[in-house]
Parts: structure tokens; C-alpha cells; sequence
């Protein structure tokens, strides 16, 4: 299994989330991730809420995901049930390539900023010999550049459960608006190429028995 991550000029990007759940988690103050160097962020004891705008994608049809704050503050992660790529066998020409674009509202206590700081994903692939598979996804706040993409690429064969992880350097970090909630897209896509084989091969951002299968993690600063 390959990985090739692609930077953008603000850092390597994260990614995914859905669904029309919005569930709001407890918490007390505690560890998150560095926001600079080794100097450890502290997490504000208020909850955070997480409120889907927008969803939109071939990748994640109406109910088929869910967001939910961590319990901690340090992030939230997302489920999906639905989210494959497939070809050959009984799949359609237009389903090599899924994806979901969802707007999220993150509502954070007074006085306090976050950044995504690290993404990781879960998933399982079946990929015949020759074939290949991607996994992208890029996120930005509103009114800010979309331009950082990272990529995680799966080569045949394969045929069994896959990780990938994406982690932001401190001086790339982008941090959302003091004083205010602003909106942050994330936007994810799978695709698949089954080669020279017609045989069918699919990669999917689901978890098994009904886990979680992204979780994003927050580095918090003060306003």
C-alpha cells in the first residue's frame, strides 16, 4: 500500500464528514493537540456544537452520516454508511468517483479559536491486482483559500481494512475568526480503477460494526 500526500501552500489538508445529525458533546478542560512547537493548547471546558449547513455529494445521500463532537472538545468525527467507489461487476460507469462536500457551523465557547490539526481516516478497499484507488480531501474556512489537497492512493491488490492520516505543521495551521462562528467546508472523494482487469474492485470510508471512521482533531489557542 502506497500513500502520497500533496501539500498545498498552507499545509497538508484533512478531510470528511456528512450527515444530518447534530449532537452536542460534553467535556472538561484537557490536553489537545501542540499548536506551537511542544506547548500543549488548553481545551475550553464549555461544549462545542457541531451544526451541518450544507451536504451535497454522490458520496453521501440524505441520513447516511453522522457528526459528532468529541467528547473531551478535542475534535469531532464523523460516520459513514454509504460512502463507496466502485468498478466492474454491477457498478455504473459514473460510480469510479464519489464524493461529499459538506458546510459545517462549529460553535466554539467565547474567547477561544481551533484549527484542524490532524485527520484520520478508516476504511476498507478491495482492489484487484493492477488496480488503484484514491482517497482526497481538502478543507477551508469560509472567505479563506481551498487550494491544499491531500491525497492517500491504495494500490492493488488489496483486500482489507485501510488507515490514513493527515497532520498539519504548527506554522501552517489555520485558525477560524475570533469572536465569531464561521463556516468550514470540508470536502472528501474516492475513486477507484480497477486497471486492466474487469473484475470489480471498490474502496469505501466506512467503519465496521457501526464505529467511527474519521475523526478530526483540534488545536485550540486563545483569543
Amino acid at each position: 500500500m502506497a500513500i502520497r500526500m500533496v501539500r498545498g501552500r498552507r499545509g497538508i489538508l484533512a478531510a470528511s464528514v456528512l450527515a444530518i445529525a447534530v449532537l452536542t458533546g460534553g467535556g472538561s478542560a484537557s490536553a489537545a493537540l501542540p499548536s506551537d512547537g511542544d506547548e500543549v493548547a488548553i481545551v475550553p471546558s464549555e461544549p462545542i456544537t457541531v451544526e451541518v449547513v450544507t451536504v451535497n455529494g454522490s458520496g453521501c445521500p440524505a441520513g447516511t452520516a453522522f457528526v459528532r463532537p468529541l467528547a473531551d472538545n478535542t475534535g469531532f468525527s464523523v460516520r459513514y454508511s454509504s460512502y463507496v467507489a466502485s468498478v466492474g461487476g454491477s457498478a455504473e460507469p459514473i460510480d469510479f468517483r464519489k464524493n461529499c462536500q459538506l458546510s459545517l457551523l462549529v460553535h466554539v465557547p467565547q474567547g477561544f479559536t481551533y484549527a484542524i490539526a490532524r485527520a484520520d481516516y478508516t476504511g476498507t478497499a478491495r482492489l484487484v491486482s493492477g488496480g488503484s484507488a484514491l482517497q482526497r480531501a481538502n478543507y477551508y474556512f469560509q472567505g479563506s483559500s481551498a487550494d491544499n489537497i491531500s491525497d492517500h492512493e491504495f494500490s492493488g491488490p488489496l483486500y482489507n481494512r485501510w488507515t490514513a492520516s493527515d497532520t498539519a505543521e504548527a506554522a501552517t495551521l489555520v485558525y477560524s475568526s475570533c469572536g465569531a462562528d464561521q463556516i468550514l467546508n470540508v470536502n472528501t472523494e474516492l475513486r477507484v480503477d480497477n486497471g486492466p482487469s474487469s473484475a470489480a474492485s471498490s474502496i469505501r470510508m466506512t467503519a465496521a460494526s457501526g464505529g467511527v471512521n474519521t475523526i478530526y482533531n483540534f488545536s485550540w489557542k486563545k483569543c
